[in-house]
């Protein structure tokens, strides 16, 4: 796993706080906070999930 440098979280009431982050080599991942373990890379698995979490209003924050 390489070594990932991840973003502040990105939190809202009673929703889950996701992380960005970025390696050394510039690929980006996403990472619930608390499970940056098991990032999804920025391909499109981690575009669907996000999708899917704004779709059920769990990151309605970053829209803010």
């Amino acid at each position: 796993m390489p070594t990932i440098t991840w973003e502040a979280p990105f939190c809202g009431e009673g929703a889950n706080c996701f992380r960005i982050g970025t390696d050394t080599q510039g690929n980006a991942y996403i990472a619930i906070a608390g499970q940056e373990e098991n990032p999804l890379t920025d391909d499109r698995a981690a575009l669907t999930a996000l999708i899917r979490d704004i779709k059920a209003g769990k990151a309605d924050h970053l829209l803010r």
